[in-house]
């Protein structure tokens, strides 16, 4: 969290006090001297200004790491109070509660799920009561980027707009006491959208919109062969009055649309089939050119437009960061020392931009970017600022083993375990062992007939085969130490799974049934086998890396589900019923009939009454099962004969929306895949995947004048974990220690290492589009800071 401090601005034109250059505070004045007074209050005014360019090069290092445009940073002290007050995880939880506040609303309101149902009074209250939470939202980004950029920041026009729109509604509710069709609340998943935690969407989302004009060139020849192909088939179909699918144009279109999914063949050619056999052949070229031909160009051509994308936003973010260090490195060096940052204004820089970094850190930082190791940090080695930053930093152990210190005979016990342990005999033996258990619970599971499985005796295969993982999780704890043992992350997949299973011993020895389904959990020990062959460990590790980026991409998919079951419900909710669609080609399926067959009665009971648009649950179940495409055509007839042949566009147009977003996530899949694959074959020493580990030793000496330099700037209480350093190399007699710094390596690192000779040529491009820059930048500060009052100066006149 950045702190606030008043902000002073020195206009362009004005002199600047050599107080602000950063060398005066570093002098002790005597107090005795006729001028002291004025040199106390000189250099009390030059630390101020000090911790002004402090927060300021810090404000600009976050707007770089969040990808924010530098036209939104904060320009006077009223901005930085509502900078710093909306930049803060307080505001951040707010925003998100608040959104899901509004989103969860449709719960309640009409059409609502029974169990969750409120009076309009109540939810419309919620309702307006959010809104004005984000009208104070907006207030503060308001009053942060001031009313013309405010006005010109396109999210945020969109997002007040929106809340305008809701804010009518809310009270038109409110008033009347009763609701009305809304569709517009299908927009609430703007506030989502723009909330600081949901980044991740809002990236997805333009990655689609960008990924749309080549998508779209596609989809119109797509369509323009069906429509030739429906056109053909109505003239050779239409006589043929048995056949329901081309009696009319609209028909042909509407049945080669779904044919396109699928979802309705060999139904739609069985009636010209039996006619005339050679028919077929009108089927097979549509689906060979549509299916099998179109639809795959159309995931090559987003895949490689998705490819691109990828490519050109690590380029922008890339020198996004660049820039926004540059404005932070011109901010912290001085007028007496240009060439570099000296560690006292790098130490006052990480005060901010991470103030819960101890002090031990930040000179660690500051040595592991000091690449030429000189008292200054040079512009090249804070170019590495993003890298090192985020290292977590630990003492090397002096011993290779945590029982080196150990009494011989134990010592050769536990050293005996670890090479048993690290021997690749004992790891296929482990393989194994789960390959034989795996086939077991196979055969075991192929044996038992319906009805409860599990038996009040415990098998003794379960007992057996636990006994050998526990057997395993203990001699490597041992053998490895409990650090290392749960260092890797196999390691904890293979804790976790045994831990349940034995859990599952318990669920089933103590007769517990609400657990028994931890049984089931125990054919995960399989996936230890994929450690076994190198393409499975890359789709195993392009999987976890996916992790967080397909969660993003299963909201961003649910926004669109939010959007179009609103619409849904306002226009079809309560359409759908039991019998509802006698008059249809599809009224077997919502058929619900009971009739007596002897002495019994039976339900011929069609289920598709179920999937509708009464709630919003209802909703996104049947949206999800439209994603599926398996015989949606019925859900969609369903409807349509309840209500009128224009509901057909909402379902095609949900199939090419949800097509859009699926096709993404697909290209996502693959660019993922693909970029590990020729990653891991061009560093083919990155088998081992450790991370990014940092080693640097420091001496006695430095962490002593590091102390002092505390002490002088009466910061002594933050430089008890130096203390216990140098305590620590007392006790051992040691004149330095050495510490490791440790991250997991991020795709933004892999990316780095594939494009490293393509970054050279970017940052060259990047270098010389600022000098081009430089002069027009500089005639247009002089032109217009005889406008601007003294207070103020531009982004582009940092001071130094």
């Amino acid at each position: 969290m950045l702190c606030c401090t008043e902000w002073k601005r020195w206009s362009p034109g004005s002199i600047v006090p050599d107080a602000l250059y950063g060398g005066s505070y570093d002098v002790i004045h005597d107090a005795s001297s006729p001028a002291a007074g004025d040199c106390c209050a000189q250099q009390s005014s030059a630390r101020h200004n000090w911790e002004m360019n402090y927060q300021e090069a810090a404000i600009y290092l976050q707007e770089g790491e969040n990808n924010d445009k530098f036209f939104t940073h904060p320009k006077n002290a009223k901005a930085l109070a509502a900078y710093l007050f909306a930049h803060n995880h307080l505001f951040y939880l707010m925003e998100l509660s608040t959104a899901l506040l509004l989103l969860l609303l449709s719960l309640c309101e009409a059409p609502a799920v029974p169990m969750l149902r409120l009076g309009i009074f109540v939810h419309a209250t919620l309702e307006l009561f959010a809104l004005m939470v984000v009208v104070f939202e907006l207030s503060m980004k308001m009053r942060w980027l001031g009313f013309h950029t405010f006005i010109r920041h396109k999210r945020t026009m969109v997002k007040t707009c929106v809340l305008f729109v809701q804010f009518i509604e809310a009270i038109v509710v409110l008033v009347r006491q009763t609701s009305h069709v809304r569709i517009t609340r299908a927009l609430r998943c703007i506030f989502l959208v723009d909330c600081r935690y949901c980044g991740a969407v809002r990236r997805n989302l333009r990655q689609i919109f960008q990924s749309l004009p080549p998508f779209i060139d596609i989809l119109l020849l797509l369509l323009f062969f069906m429509v030739i192909f429906a056109i053909l088939g109505f003239y050779l179909f239409s006589p043929n009055h048995s056949d329901p699918y081309f009696s009319t144009l609209e028909n042909s279109l509407v049945n080669l649309f779904v044919l396109l999914t699928t979802s309705n063949f060999p139904d739609v050619m069985m009636p010209s089939y039996a006619r005339n056999p050679w028919s077929c052949v009108f089927f097979i070229v549509y689906l060979s050119i549509e299916l099998y031909f179109i639809m795959n160009l159309l995931l090559a051509v987003v895949f490689d437009t998705f490819n691109d994308i990828e490519k050109r936003k690590f380029k922008s973010l890339l020198l996004h960061k660049r820039t926004a260090i540059q404005h932070a490195y011109r901010l912290l060096i001085t007028k007496q020392r240009p060439s570099g940052i000296s560690f006292k204004h790098f130490e006052g820089l990480l005060r901010f931009y991470k103030p819960r970094m101890c002090t031990r850190e930040r000179y660690l930082t500051f040595k592991a970017l000091n690449q030429s190791n000189t008292p200054l940090l040079s512009l090249k080695d804070f170019y590495n600022f993003y890298e090192v930053v985020g290292l977590k930093w630990k003492a090397k152990r002096n011993r290779e083993h945590w029982f080196d210190d150990l009494p011989r005979t134990a010592f050769l016990i536990f050293k005996g375990i670890n090479i048993l342990v690290n021997s690749r005999v004992f790891q296929y033996t482990m393989y194994t062992v789960v390959a034989v258990n795996g086939i077991w619970i196979l055969v075991e599971t192929f044996m038992l007939q319906g009805g409860n499985f599990f038996s009040r005796n415990v098998p003794w295969s379960y007992i057996v085969f636990l006994t050998i993982y526990g057997v395993e999780l203990l001699l490597k704890t041992t053998g490895l130490g409990p650090v290392e043992y749960l260092s890797s992350g196999w390691n904890l997949f293979d804790f976790s799974v045994t831990l349940f299973a034995f859990l599952g011993l318990m669920a089933l020895a103590f007769n517990m049934e609400p657990f028994y389904f931890i049984v089931v959990l125990r054919p995960l020990q399989l996936l230890r086998l994929f450690k076994l062959k190198k393409r499975y460990r890359n789709v195993l590790d392009t999987m976890f890396e996916l992790f967080p980026r397909m969660a993003s991409l299963g909201l961003t998919l649910l926004i669109f589900y939010y959007c179009f079951a609103i619409v849904g419900m306002e226009f079809f909710a309560g359409v759908v019923y039991p019998n509802c669609c006698n008059t249809s080609t599809v009224a077997d399926s919502y058929r619900w009939v009971n009739h007596t067959v002897g002495n019994k009665t039976v339900v011929e009971e069609g289920y598709y009454y179920l999937n509708n648009f009464d709630n919003i649950l209802n909703s996104f179940v049947t949206l999800f099962e439209l994603t599926v495409v398996n015989d949606w055509y019925i859900i969609m007839e369903g409807v349509t004969s309840q209500t009128t042949h224009w509901s057909r566009l909402y379902f095609m147009i949900f199939y090419i929306v949800t097509m859009v977003v699926m096709t993404i996530i697909v290209a996502f899949i693959l660019e993922a895949f693909v970029f590990r694959m020729n990653y891991t074959r061009k560093n083919q020493d990155s088998e081992e995947d450790n991370g990014i580990v940092l080693e640097k030793e420091i001496s006695k000496e430095e962490v002593v004048g590091i102390i002092e330099l505390y002490k002088r700037s009466s910061a002594a209480p933050e430089t008890s974990q130096l203390q216990k350093i140098v305590l620590q190399m007392d006790k051992y007699g040691q004149m330095s220690t050495t510490f490791l710094g440790r991250r997991s390596k991020t795709k933004s690192d892999l990316s780095m290492k594939m494009y490293e000779e393509e970054i050279q040529e970017w940052y060259e491009e990047h270098s010389r589009k600022e000098e081009s820059q430089a002069p027009l930048q500089e005639s247009a500060s002089a032109s217009t800071s005889s406008l601007k009052p003294l207070s103020l100066r531009q982004r582009s006149q940092t001071v130094i």
